[in-house]
Order: C-alpha cells, then sequence, then structure tokens
C-alpha cells in the first residue's frame, strides 16, 4: 500500500499553549469547531472531534508545546491507513 506524506506549516498570532489548550480542552475544542468533542489528555487516550466526524489517539503530547496524534475520519474505508499529525 501506498502512502503519502504532506507537510503544512500553519503559523496563528497567539501562544502555542492557546492552540494546545484549544485541541486538548474538549469543551474549548468544541467551542471553535462548533461541534462535540471528548478528548483524552493522555498518552495513548483517544479523541473524538467534529461531532464524531475525526478520531483518533494521543501519541505524544508536551504540555503546552506538542501533540501527535492518529487522525481518521468517519467516511474512510476500514482499510484506510489513519494520518499521523503533530501540532508544534
Amino acid at each position: 500500500m501506498k502512502t503519502n506524506s504532506i507537510k503544512q506549516t500553519v503559523s496563528f498570532p497567539c501562544a502555542p499553549k492557546e492552540i494546545y489548550d484549544a485541541l486538548m480542552d474538549s469543551k474549548k475544542n468544541s467551542l471553535f469547531t462548533n461541534g462535540k468533542a471528548s478528548i483524552s489528555k493522555k498518552v495513548g487516550g483517544k479523541f473524538s472531534a467534529y461531532d464524531g466526524y475525526a478520531t483518533g489517539k494521543n501519541l505524544e503530547l508536551v504540555e503546552g508545546k506538542k501533540i501527535v496524534q492518529t487522525w481518521r475520519a468517519s467516511d474512510w474505508k476500514e482499510s484506510d491507513v489513519d494520518s499521523i499529525v503533530t501540532f508544534s
């Protein structure tokens, strides 16, 4: 199976901790995405966001600095490989 890598860099005019908190806090995530979110704050913990459209698992967490997660969309085929997403 062939996999592809995509690298995208986006900068936000705020402190890294604000991005970390918005992505890792269920209530804050729900507010900015306008969809239900349930997010574990532990490595190995699972998350669900965008009303269950995106799900995955936390692979690495550095409080206020870095998030590495698997991501999968609900409309992907079971045979599709999970994405690995890094926020730093």
